[in-house]
This record gives structure tokens, C-alpha cells and sequence, in this order.
């Protein structure tokens, strides 16, 4: 949802993570779970890219986009 929501391919995620594009591949066709650097490697590029990420708050864990400032 997150990459749909900044309108990113796979190789852009990718890129801006610095990681290969088939493990965001993988990731998101729960073929394999990253390892903790990778998962913060694009944690770190989608929220410099405007997205943040909503906390378990018992309605499940989700993104938006921050607001424009």
C-alpha cells in the first residue's frame, strides 16, 4: 500500500532502499522475510519519500501519507 500511495515500482523502492528490487519482490509476495536491515532500509526510503507508517492502535497496523507542510 505504501508504494502504491507515492505511485513507485518495485525499482524505485528498490533503488531509494539500496537493495535488490527481486527481495522487495519477494517481501511482498511473502515468498521470504527480510532481515531487520533491510526491513528499516525501506522503512527509512518510503518515509522520506512522505509515507508514515500508523501503529496497532486495534484496528491494524497501516500507512497514510503525511500532510504537506
Amino acid at each position: 500500500m505504501a508504494r502504491a500511495a507515492i505511485e513507485w515500482g518495485v525499482r524505485d523502492l528498490a533503488a531509494a532502499a539500496k537493495i535488490g528490487s527481486a527481495t522487495i519482490t519477494r517481501f511482498e509476495n511473502r515468498q521470504r522475510e527480510p532481515n531487520n536491515a533491510t526491513l528499516a532500509a525501506i522503512q527509512r526510503a518510503l518515509e522520506a519519500a512522505g509515507v508514515e507508517f500508523i501503529p496497532e492502535n486495534g484496528g491494524g497496523a497501516g500507512v497514510r501519507l503525511r500532510k504537506p507542510a
